[in-house]
């Protein structure tokens, strides 16, 4: 198991968006450090487990742990050029985009859809995102093992590399943008979903072939990113008729 241990170096690890599973407290532990831990961990979705010392001792085994340890995540990455040529291996591979989605349930419902649509590899950013934490992995539904998972530092650069690799960029954006179905999907298709609260980013929205969108009739003019991201890809799964 890796461990980051000590009450410092594991808020540090919770606030620098480190990898992390689970973290793990020492029944009884108190001060503003360790509520800023539970704090932290709670945003990112990440779970607190309170445990007696025995079994705190069994886990860390570790002389400075301070009553704290974080389990950093095993899940493995797949490097993009490897993601992207594994992809092309299809008639019309179909690759999806994350543009910081943060929540990690969102996360988990996205990649869950993914792998039911025949996604063939989902690309992240390494900012501002969530981490394919044991969260994550939970909402997924086990769609994680099955999933081919790249992180990023730059996502315009991979546009710019994924297009050398014919693909097209379609982003869902609102402004300037066609309704998702005046769009044919019948080709190398990259699929770009944004932020929660912000969407794509202006700069990944002006490097798409095309910008849509999903029409709405209610009051409000949103969806939730992961209920949006299933209708954009089963549309794409519909024009292509693919099925088992």
């Amino acid at each position: 198991m890796n461990l980051v241990v000590g009450r410092k170096p594991v808020l540090e690890a919770l606030n620098s968006n480190e990898s992390i599973e689970q973290v793990f407290i020492l029944f009884g532990q108190k001060g503003g450090i360790i509520d800023a831990i539970m704090v932290a961990a709670k945003k990112r979705g990440i779970k607190c487990n309170i445990v007696k010392q025995d079994k705190f001792l069994s886990i860390t085994n570790h002389p400075n742990a301070q009553g704290v340890a974080a389990k950093i995540e095993s899940f493995k990455y797949y490097g993009l050029i490897d993601l992207i040529n594994n992809s092309k291996e299809k008639k019309y591979p179909l690759l999806l985009l994350l543009d910081s989605i943060q929540d990690p349930h969102n996360l988990g419902a996205i990649l869950r859809t993914a792998e039911c649509s025949g996604v063939d590899g989902v690309i992240i950013t390494k900012h501002n995102s969530a981490s394919i934490n044991e969260t994550v992995r939970k909402v997924s539904a086990g769609a994680t093992e099955h999933l081919k998972v790249s992180v990023v530092n730059n996502l315009a650069n991979v546009i710019d590399l994924l297009k050398e690799n014919s693909f097209w960029i379609v982003g869902s954006y609102l402004v300037g943008a066609k309704e998702f179905t005046q769009v044919d999907y019948k080709m190398p298709t990259a699929l770009i979903m944004g932020n929660e609260e912000k969407g794509i980013r202006h700069l990944i929205a002006d490097k798409c072939d095309f910008l849509v969108k999903i029409p709405m009739i209610g009051k409000i003019q949103s969806l939730n990113v992961s209920v949006a991201t299933g209708v954009l890809l089963f549309e794409i799964l519909k024009q292509r008729n693919i099925s088992n």
